[in-house]
């Protein structure tokens, strides 16, 4: 049999044979019809593993030139592979010079990490030991020698003579490359993961970290080096997984308190790592100041560092080092009074009042001379501790203005949206920017009327215009999932004669909002084939998504001229779109419009359009049948429902199917137990009724309470800045994102609260009780409303936050207040001060005279006192 017949028969032994029985020129002369073969089986080479295996062989053999054999060594079909273990391949690539096989390694070793896996890792190291090249330390080989180290391979090595050993710690105490690639570890992202690591704890010596740390104790490793090693990785940073594993790794190596006095600049930088990073650091440089090798100077250091963090922890045991400290040495107090006072404009009242009480404890051994920078600091104190500083300090410090201003952000304005694309090359970058990622809800809107406009205007040009795109984002046909606006590349196939127009919506996991999209999309599709529509109506004229009246009745008055059709779903979302408006100019526009299209919008538009839904707010026990879904009456163990219900608007105008879908009766239970498992809402979708934002808020309200999600709550500025009621859907959607797990979705739903309060739309009380009953069925958690009611008063609204914190203080302080309600009532208590409070609240007065010295009862005192004037 010939080689090429050899390969196709998957005689990988018989491959071998005929390689070794010619010449170099005979071996490159059969490369052209395997490289031919090759593509052959490019699309299903997967499904014939002996075959691909007996290819692999033959091309390293025919391949003399060592640069060509990597090429082919690196195809994908060959990757992860049983051919890399093949002994016939060994074989075959062992008749090759030293340079060739040299080469091969370095070649293939520089490849990215992804590139290549774990059989080819042993292939290569074979090369190495049996050529005697240099060991590679790119990071590939040092990343993959480091995996294939991990695992047991004994059955493998038997084949490429490679270390064996049953254990971690026999297999590393073997191998000669342990010097050279070890101190390469730390140069690798996402590898330290494996220092803490509990797979080869039991069996394999300890794991890395406690082999590595042996090795070193035998002198094998260089412990000295290591330890900067790993100092320096913490010190880069990284994802939590990475560092805790080399904080692992240095917790093994424990360093003595003279390593560690060596680098003590080092684990001060390390003050501002990640929080366990942190803490450790801390520990050890407190560690190092009670055995007297911290230089002088160096605890203030590192009470700066520490003293403005977030973490409690941090804070809390940075003021404990303080104190003890100078409970030491009282000659150090000035030093810890002054570092300590580093603390007194924390955010949190509570770290504020362990400061003061560190200073107390240590300022008459400081003495005179620090009052001057402590009266300073104490100008950051929250007011509820201004008392005790004016006692301490012997100042009275500056009570807030008599009249008191709200800061408010400018109420936000929507922007005019930039007229038509104005060529076919416009409307293709549009596209491909839509295609790539770019969510942006005019850019679609734009490009999507493009497409029908420079159809109808020059098909020819636009086709090729669309090409580079369309060849880049092939159309693949239609999708399982609920349609979303990347479905363009549809319409744009269409366009371009590349495909017929099909079905876009899901008959599994629809939206309405889904739905609609589909409709316009496909109606557009449609309309491409005729070639008669001029353009489109429902195209935006404002940022939000509304469009301007008079440019409708100007629409369907050129629609009338070019004696073109009206697409339904096209029309029904341009009157959804419509800016409600009595301008008799307007209106007289349109009663001349002589459609039937033209007529209906001109009824509507003196109707005064889509009427506003009024939201009513129930609360439910879940086993009680109230026409729920079987999502919506999921038993909550007995809990409370949030229901939102709308009745459906009425219309005299009726809209195409699904836009009628998606103002019909509502009912919603929005409650974080429910997941919006259809789709992920998208800000396209406010754009869909950009003058109700309430019935967009009710109709998306299970997405919203998913507070444990990410994301979802970027959307609740946008839906602040939409027209229409604020009622309770809109409150309730605010407040499940005030208790969002993200930070960045805590941050939106406080911009969205903002918004509202600027424009005059907000209704504190009512938000205040919808919060406190989140927090009492468990939907949100109150460290979270806290962080972002303070979020929100740091603004400088600090009367917006109290008349939303009053109103949701009495649900929160029961017989047993819910757990955070002190640190609450401690943003309450700065909010009322600031802003001029006054007037009791029977529930906060009851808790503060219940004595004690709990974090509840002092901040519920302080926030009485406030009250009182």
């Amino acid at each position: 049999m010939s080689l090429i017949d050899l390969v196709r028969a998957g005689d990988a032994d018989g491959v071998a044979a005929e390689l070794a029985a010619l010449t170099p020129a005979e071996r490159r002369a059969h490369l052209p019809e395997l490289k031919a073969f090759r593509r052959e089986i490019r699309e299903d080479w997967w499904q014939k593993p002996a075959v691909t295996e007996a290819l692999l062989i033959a091309g390293a053999g025919c391949h003399t030139a060592a640069t060509e054999a990597d090429a082919w060594l690196g195809g994908a079909e060959f990757s992860r592979g049983n051919g890399w273990r093949h002994p016939a391949l060994l074989a075959v690539v062992e008749s090759q010079p030293v340079e060739w096989r040299s080469t091969v390694v370095a070649r293939m070793a520089a490849r990215r990490r992804a590139n290549w896996w774990s059989d080819e890792y042993q292939f290569l190291e074979h090369l190495v030991l049996t050529t005697g090249c240099p060991v590679p330390t790119t990071e590939a080989f040092v990343a993959h020698w480091f995996t294939d180290r991990g695992w047991q391979r004994d059955r493998a090595r038997q084949l490429t003579g490679g270390v064996v050993g049953r254990t971690l710690w026999k297999r590393l105490r073997a191998d000669p490359f342990v010097p050279l690639l070890v101190p390469h570890l730390f140069e690798i992202d996402e590898i330290g993961a494996e220092f803490d690591s509990a797979r080869h704890a039991q069996l394999d010596g300890g794991g890395w970290a406690r082999c590595l740390a042996r090795l070193a104790e035998e002198g094998v490793l260089d412990r000295a080096e290591l330890i900067d090693r790993c100092l320096a990785r913490l010190l880069r940073g990284g994802r939590p997984s990475d560092q805790r594993g080399f904080l692992t790794l240095l917790e093994v190596f424990a360093p003595t308190a003279e390593e560690n006095a060596a680098r003590v600049r080092s684990y001060l930088a390390l003050l501002d790592a990640l929080s366990t990073v942190a803490v450790h650091a801390q520990q050890v440089l407190a560690d190092l100041d009670a055995a007297g090798l911290l230089a002088p100077g160096l605890l203030g250091e590192a009470a700066e560092r520490v003293l403005f963090r977030t973490e409690k922890k941090l804070v809390r045991g940075q003021l404990s080092w303080l104190d003890k400290a100078a409970r030491r040495d009282a000659a150090r107090s000035g030093e810890v009074v002054l570092a300590a006072a580093e603390a007194l404009g924390h955010p949190d009242p509570d770290t504020q009042d362990r400061a003061l009480k560190v200073i107390a404890r240590h300022l008459a051994a400081a003495g005179e001379g620090v009052l001057p920078r402590l009266r300073e600091a104490a100008e950051a104190l929250n007011p509820a501790h201004a008392a005790r500083a004016a006692e301490l300090f012997g100042v009275e410090l500056p009570a807030p203005a008599e009249a008191y201003e709200e800061l408010l952000p400018l109420a936000p304005r929507p922007g005019p949206v930039p007229g038509p694309l104005g060529s076919p090359a416009e409307v293709a970058e549009e596209l491909g920017a839509i295609l790539a990622g770019d969510a942006d809800v005019i850019a679609f809107e734009r490009a999507l009327d493009g497409l029908v406009r420079h159809t109808y205007r020059d098909r020819p040009a636009l086709t090729e215009a669309l090409e580079p795109v369309l060849r880049v984002h092939p159309w693949s046909g239609t999708r399982w999932m609920d349609c979303s606006p990347c479905d363009i590349l549809h319409v744009a196939a269409v366009a371009a004669r590349r495909t017929a127009p099909e079905l876009l919506r899901s008959t599994h996991r629809a939206t309405a909002f889904g739905n609609l999209l589909a409709g316009r999309l496909e109606e557009a599709a449609r309309q491409l084939r005729s070639g008669r529509t001029p353009f489109l109506l429902a195209t935006p004229t404002l940022s939000t998504g509304a469009l301007d009246p008079a440019v409708l009745v100007e629409r369907l008055a050129g629609y009338e001229a070019a004696n073109a059709d009206v697409g339904p779903a096209d029309f029904a979302q341009a009157l959804l779109r419509v800016v409600p408006t009595d301008d008799p100019a307007v209106l007289a526009a349109a009663d001349r419009l002589a459609s039937p299209a033209g007529r209906r919008a001109a009824r509507w538009l003196r109707s005064g359009g889509l009427p506003a839904q009024p939201s009513t707010r129930l609360r439910l026990i879940p086993q009680e049948d109230r026409g729920l879904d079987r999502w919506q009456a999921y038993d909550l163990q007995g809990a409370v429902l949030t229901v939102i219900q709308q009745p459906g608007a009425v219309l005299d105008e009726p809209l195409a199917a699904d836009a009628a879908e998606l103002v019909g009766p509502l009912v919603h239970s929005g409650r974080r137990t429910i997941r919006y498992w259809r789709a992920s809402p998208v800000r396209h979708w406010l754009a869909t009724l950009p003058h109700h934002r309430e019935e967009l808020a009710a109709r998306l309200l299970d997405a919203f309470a998913n507070v444990d999600g990410k994301g979802v709550a970027q959307l609740l500025p946008y839906l602040a800045e939409a027209d229409g009621p604020a009622g309770p859907a809109v409150h309730l959607a605010v407040g499940y994102g005030l208790g969002a797990r993200l930070p960045e979705d805590r941050a939106a739903a406080v911009d969205a609260l903002l918004v509202l309060a600027a424009r005059g739309d907000l209704d504190g009380p009512l938000l205040g009780r919808e919060l406190a009953e989140l927090v009492l069925i468990g939907a949100v958690k109150a460290n979270r409303l806290t962080d972002a009611a303070h979020t929100a008063a740091a603004t400088g609204a600090y009367g917006t936050v109290w008349s939303v914190l009053a109103a949701a203080l009495p649900g929160l302080l029961p017989t047993r207040p819910v757990r955070g309600a002190g640190e609450l009532l401690a943003v309450a208590a700065d909010c009322a001060r600031r802003s001029g409070a006054r007037g009791p609240i029977a529930e906060v007065s009851a808790t503060a005279a219940r004595g004690g010295t709990s974090r509840v009862v002092k901040e519920a005192q302080a926030l009485r006192e406030v009250l009182a004037g």
